[in-house]
């Protein structure tokens, strides 16, 4: 995920975007536990996209940006 695509969406986009990321997140982590978890890279891929949207987020909410 770039961050230059994160920044042309709306800020509802990117809330919805938020909200994916987070259950995927907590999917991974049942499956870690469970033991399923097959691609442990994806873990850090996703929390690391988390985190970019979530300073998108910020930076719009911070600049008044719709």
């Amino acid at each position: 995920m770039k961050v230059s695509d994160l920044r042309d969406k709306s800020s509802g986009q990117l809330g919805e975007e938020l909200l994916l990321l987070k259950k995927e997140a907590f999917n991974l982590r049942f499956q870690k536990a469970t033991g399923q978890l097959e691609n442990t890279a994806r873990v850090r891929y996703v929390r690391r996209n988390i985190a970019r949207v979530a300073t998108i987020i910020t930076e719009k909410s911070a600049l008044n940006i719709e």
